[in-house]
């Protein structure tokens, strides 16, 4: 006696709800877990230059805009202000240890970045770095 095998052959579904909600677990997983350092929006030009140093104790950031106008931590200082808050950065670190450097902008007038290292020096920074971006070969333009 031989059995007739019934097979029913139905077309399969691929049920997308479980991968959408492991996706979406995921986004947030990494939205919560990664930080973003934001720098201020100001726009500077650095000028090109041949020889670059990579420096690599506490730096000091101050930033001028093409206007002249000086920020520190992203905030505008007067020439005064600076002065104090370098004079409070000092305190708390050797002067040995210590960068501090100037990213004005290439068309920035020269004699803001020259008041902004005499006032840098008077502080007590020996160590004064000016910021500039790689030269790209001609080749590479």
């Amino acid at each position: 006696m031989t059995f007739r095998k019934h097979y029913d052959v139905k077309k399969g579904e691929i049920n997308l709800t479980p991968l959408i909600d492991v996706v979406f677990q995921l986004i947030i997983f990494f939205m919560l877990s990664s930080s973003f350092i934001i720098q201020p929006g100001i726009k500077i030009k650095l000028p090109q230059a041949v020889t670059t140093d990579v420096i690599k104790q506490k730096e000091l950031f101050i930033n001028i805009s093409e206007d002249g106008i000086v920020y520190f931590k992203g905030n505008i200082v007067t020439f005064e202000q600076l002065e104090n808050i370098l004079k409070e950065e000092m305190k708390n670190v050797k002067k040995e240890n210590i960068v501090l450097v100037i990213k004005a902008d290439k068309n920035t007038k020269h004699g803001i970045v020259v008041k902004v290292i005499d006032i840098s020096r008077k502080t007590g920074i020996e160590r004064i770095a000016i910021g500039t971006i790689p030269e790209i070969e001609e080749y590479e333009r």
